[in-house]
């Protein structure tokens, strides 16, 4: 007699109005092992046939795609990025803060307090601008201008040695894009898709081209998301190979294993630590990347306890792996942090260098002075700069609400100009004043694209309790909800481009929903292609429209009126 078919609980029959499917009785089990360390996904033999590729071949292909597809998406990027990167030849934006405080402290360990009006002299004759010796006072944390300030070291004090660095980074986060969608979803082909949406962002491809700060947070931060799935995957890689398998050679849970057992040395852990380190080094909101992911990577060791078997996962991560990955975190990005400081630190000179010796002699010691001197005046130095991030509240013409980020409500212009017709590349047929615009505009149609994109992996995180779309939404919540916190803060739109990748990884885990799962009928993936295939091209295209507005182009007024698709964007 067949066994009974257990009934689904009352919650899973709520659920099933959303979306919820619990596992058909008939349906194929996954194996632990798979569960545990999910294959990687291989072209079928039908697509390897209508290629005429026989088997060997097909095998070699197929490992070298694993490489080859990202190291391919990324040259695009980098052409794209480096292409004209001295252009326009100007101090765009807040380059004027960055580009000379990463000059002086890639030169003598310290920001200078520049005099106003030097920028023209700067981009006129580099060679003769004296660095000023006299400390000048910035709001944020050093490591984002060190790395500025490598590529000024290499290629002078000027456009193209200020944003080469952060040219190199947005190029380099394609590529770790690529191969983090493609560990994410096992699929070489979505992990490429990933980063060719990348690629094609108008925002992501705008802040590779600008010495700004925020690029250079938004690839530590994928870097350490990176290092966490890593992380993540050689975990369980390790409790799979801790755990029992029968006399079939069939993997089986094992409550004390899962439960008792060490997972050793994980490097990968600490690298996200330097990395989290890196970031809130470069700017401040990197500390809400810190706190989100170290959360995620905690709760990774849950899942992973509790599919291994363990009947209290919770209280095994929290005997076993919490203290672990709290130093591996915390104590690790704290040290780094403080590393970036060292060119402070080894001078006489830099801003607040020696507040508390001089407060001590003021007020004759503190309560604190048991502390060393040079973490008090430290300390002083970041609260001063708190006060002034909590207190900036002046109006700016670009500011916009966190709100309307998604929908690109309202970009930010960082360079534009009206050269007259046959002047600086201005058609001479041209019947008005042409525009020339650099414009921080995300690519809006991959934009749009992905407000729907995060509806469906939060429906697929709290219905079909999916991982990566829990991964995904915690990316893109750490570089988006803490800026909420601020209402009345002067922000904008470009700060987002922290959590661009993510957005570009939940479009292409819905993508690869419209093409359908393996083993979908023939017919339902042919139409699911041709979908997908029409909205990346369209994503594309859309790229390619706006490309002289990203890289300061000349076009004629009307051409750029016919680009402001929102008068917000005005």
């Amino acid at each position: 007699m067949a066994a009974p078919v257990a009934e689904p609980s009352s919650w899973q029959q709520r659920l099933r109005r959303f979306g919820y499917a619990p596992p058909a009785p008939d349906a194929t089990p996954v194996g632990l092992r798979e569960r545990l360390v999910p294959p990687y996904t291989r072209p079928s033999e039908r697509t390897w046939s209508l290629l005429g590729i026989g088997p060997h071949l097909a095998e070699r292909l197929w490992r070298l795609m694993a490489w080859g597809g990202p190291l391919l998406v990324t040259a695009v990027a980098g052409l794209l990025r480096f292409w004209n990167l001295g252009k326009p030849h100007a101090v765009i934006f807040d380059e004027t803060y960055y580009a000379k405080d990463s000059w002086a402290l890639i030169n003598q360990g310290y920001e200078g307090a520049w005099p106003k009006d030097i920028d023209k002299t700067i981009l006129k004759d580099p060679g003769s601008v004296l660095i000023p010796t006299d400390p000048g006072y910035v709001v944020h944390p050093p490591m984002g201008k060190w790395v500025i300030g490598v590529g000024e070291k290499l290629f002078g004090f000027e456009p193209f040695g200020w944003r080469f660095m952060v040219a190199l980074l947005g190029t380099l986060s394609v590529l770790m894009l690529c191969r983090i969608g493609r560990r994410l979803f096992r699929s070489t082909f979505l992990g490429c898709l990933a980063g060719l949406l990348l690629a094609v962002d108008g925002l992501h491809f705008v802040m590779s081209r600008t010495a700004l700060l925020d690029q250079v947070l938004m690839f530590f931060v994928l870097a350490a998301f990176g290092c966490l799935v890593l992380d993540r995957d050689r975990t369980r890689a390790r409790l799979a190979a801790a755990l029992p398998e029968d006399e079939e050679g069939v993997l089986r849970p094992d409550a004390e294993i899962a439960e008792t057992l060490r997972l050793g040395w994980r490097p990968w852990r600490l690298a996200a630590g330097v990395s989290l380190g890196l970031a809130a080094a470069t700017k401040w909101n990197g500390l809400y990347v810190m706190v989100a992911f170290g959360l995620l990577t905690v709760l990774w060791d849950v899942g992973a306890r509790r599919t291994s078997g363990a009947v209290r996962p919770y209280a095994s991560v929290f005997k076993k792996d919490l203290v672990p990955a709290f130093v591996s975190v915390v104590p690790v990005a704290i040290a780094t942090y403080l590393a970036t400081w060292t060119g402070w630190l080894v001078s006489d000179k830099g801003y607040f260098r020696h507040w508390a010796e001089d407060h001590d002699k003021a007020v004759g010691g503190g309560t604190w002075g048991w502390l060393p001197d040079w973490l008090r005046s430290l300390w002083h130095y970041e609260s001063e700069v708190y006060t002034f991030h909590v207190g900036l509240t002046s109006p700016h013409t670009y500011q916009s609400n966190p709100w309307s980020w998604i929908v690109l409500g309202r970009p930010v212009s960082y360079f534009y100009e009206s050269p007259a017709p046959g002047t600086a590349g201005c058609p001479a047929t041209a019947k008005e004043k042409c525009a020339q615009e650099v414009l921080a505009l995300g690519t809006p149609l991959l934009w749009w694209a992905a407000c729907f994109a995060i509806l469906y992996v939060l429906w697929r995180w709290a219905f079909r309790r999916d991982w990566r779309a829990g991964a995904i939404a915690c990316g893109i919540a750490a570089g988006w909800l803490p800026w909420f916190l601020y209402q009345e803060r002067t922000i904008f739109l470009f700060y987002a481009v922290v959590f661009v990748p993510f957005l570009c990884l939940a479009v292409a885990m819905m993508l690869g929903a419209i093409i359908g799962p393996a083993g979908s009928s023939e017919r339902r993936r042919t139409f699911g292609a041709v979908a997908a295939g029409c909205l990346v091209l369209l994503i594309v295209w859309n790229f390619i429209y706006f490309w002289p507005l990203y890289t300061g182009t000349p076009i004629p007024l009307d051409q750029w009126r016919n680009r402001m698709w929102l008068d917000t964007w005005v």
